[in-house]
């Protein structure tokens, strides 16, 4: 059995277990992409699955590892409606693991750490299948790209698993437990993918919608993403700069 927080740090660009190689190097052997995004929010989501826009994640959201990341993203977009908006003094904003005595620290996970990872990580799939590119004859490249990225059979099996199987949003949404789980699940997704096309961005709305995510919440999670993931292309500093604007425009709604 593989474990799923090490997946989930391989799909947020973290260290292969057991090498000295990233996902993005590994990545590299099969697709120019790889290359193109060291340490890419998505890294194996984009290089495997073709969803990446040439973006990637700041580095202090990098070495916390996928848990923590998606759970202090999380944290911040919800802290963020109830603080003044933070100014940015550097390109790379601060990332913190969300506090243990906040329901967004994965020890408060009631369903365990290791069945809410794997939560993400489907939301995450699901996501990344999202604008309905991923076909037979794809997943067959996926299949042997997974090869190449060293993750181990079991994930692969996991994986490929996940990408044959049709989108359940009713089971996708129920594995959120928690008004913290569903922001943090929302987040994951997010991650994954820049809502470049429709579809995508129509899917984002459903998962919003049917997690009962305010507005102005999601639009928190959207700068707050934003100023971890900037265009690879770009100085970090003009896309945390967005963010910061973006995230000083509207507060969560009372409920959170």
């Amino acid at each position: 059995m593989f474990d799923p927080k090490k997946l989930l740090d391989d799909l947020l660009g973290s260290q292969i277990p057991g090498t000295g190689s990233t996902v993005r190097e590994k990545g590299g052997q099969a697709v120019q992409m790889a290359k193109d995004n060291p340490l890419a929010a998505g890294a194996l989501a984009a290089v495997l699955l073709g969803t990446g826009a040439g973006r990637q994640i700041t580095g202090t959201a990098v070495k916390l590892g996928g848990l923590a990341a998606i759970g202090g993203l999380a944290y911040k977009a919800y802290k963020s409606g109830s603080a003044p908006a933070e100014t940015q003094v550097s390109g790379e904003p601060e990332l913190l693991p969300p506090p243990a005595d906040t329901a967004f620290h994965p020890s408060q996970a009631p369903q365990g750490e290791d069945e809410f990872t794997l939560t993400l990580v489907r939301a995450m799939i699901s996501a990344a299948k999202a604008d309905g590119h991923i076909d037979d004859g794809e997943r067959q490249k996926i299949a042997g790209k997974l090869s190449l990225a060293g993750i181990g059979s079991d994930a692969e099996k996991f994986l490929m698993s996940e990408l044959e199987t049709p989108l359940d949003l009713d089971t996708l949404v129920t594995g959120a437990q928690t008004d913290a789980q569903k922001l943090e699940l929302y987040t994951a997704s997010r991650l994954t993918i820049d809502p470049d096309t429709r579809a995508e961005r129509g899917y984002l709305d459903l998962l919003a919608g049917r997690l009962g995510l305010p507005d102005a919440l999601v639009d928190h999670v959207e700068a707050t993403v934003s100023a971890a993931k900037v265009p690879a292309s770009e100085v970090p500093a003009s896309g945390a700069s967005k963010a910061a604007k973006a995230a000083s425009k509207t507060a969560p709604n009372s409920r959170w």
